[in-house]
């Protein structure tokens, strides 16, 4: 059993220690408590524990503290995908709701499990998730002021469960300050991804790793017999070309964890019982 998870980009690792730290102590709470509770659960369970735990914390950019988009609003998008069953639901777009990740495990059980905008608010209200406000002071103030944040921010999990099972969640608050409509990859499958053989999930630019198709590539790279580390490099060489600005953690079946970045620096940690590793 083994678990990664990671928590976007952000500029201010290397000027500000005190948010590098807090982070740093973040992730690894989170990292050991998704570990103990994939102890009892399966990897889906877990992916949608780990990032709920993420949406929570205020520090990252997905569920409360989530980005402002150019009307004011908060739009956010999540998806998890079952590396055994192939399948894969998510929310683009949902407004006012506390966990994202929690909707789009409720659409899993569905015919129509990727929902959008107004569809997704609608689905979450049936399924009793209440309405919930993810905008913080410092988000409104940014945006008022027309800062946007140079941190890429998104959360997620892979992990891998006593039966050898893979799954992955991605939870999203945008870019800040994007056009209305826009979709951010974390409820395509070239953000979130996993199958038999591995899972994986990104953050950075939306757009970049769409073009590149990052998690699907590296995925099936690793299914074709690719060692992942190979599978890694190879993909984000694809990325160079038009500087893409992506980050991925991933697990294979081996129990092998990766991540790599394009640019510094991925908030993120690992941990398998006895080795944890944290950003640095």
């Amino acid at each position: 059993m083994k678990i990664i998870i990671h928590g976007g980009f952000f500029s201010e690792s290397s000027t500000d220690d005190s948010m590098k730290k807090a982070k740093q102590e973040a992730v690894t709470a989170i990292v050991k408590d998704a570990y103990n509770y994939l102890q009892n659960h399966s990897a889906v369970e877990t992916v949608v524990y780990a990032v709920s735990l993420l949406e929570d914390n205020p520090l990252f950019n997905a569920g409360t503290g989530s980005q402002i988009q150019s009307d004011g609003k908060i739009r956010m998008s999540a998806a998890i995908m079952d590396g055994e069953t192939q399948k894969m639901s998510g929310v683009i777009n949902i407004e006012d709701v506390k966990n994202p990740v929690f909707v789009a495990e409720k659409l899993i059980q569905v015919d129509d499990r990727i929902l959008g905008g107004e569809g997704a608010i609608q689905f979450a209200r049936q399924h009793n998730f209440e309405a919930f406000l993810t905008e913080t002071p410092e988000r409104r103030a940014e945006y008022e002021k027309k800062l946007a944040s140079k941190g890429q921010g998104t959360v997620g999990c892979v992990a891998i469960d006593a039966e050898g099972k893979i799954a992955v969640a991605t939870s999203t608050g945008g870019k800040g300050f994007e056009m209305v409509g826009r979709i951010s990859d974390s409820a395509t499958v070239a953000g979130n991804y996993a199958n038999a053989f591995c899972g994986l999930s990104c953050t950075g630019v939306g757009e970049d790793i769409v073009s590149n198709a990052t998690a699907a590539k590296i995925v099936t790279r690793v299914t074709d017999g690719m060692p992942i580390a190979d599978a890694f490099a190879k993909t984000f060489d694809e990325l160079k070309p038009y500087d893409g600005f992506a980050g991925a953690v991933a697990i294979d079946a081996q129990g092998n964890i990766f991540h790599q970045d394009s640019h510094p620096s991925m908030v993120f940690a690992s941990f398998d019982g006895e080795n944890l590793e944290v950003f640095q």
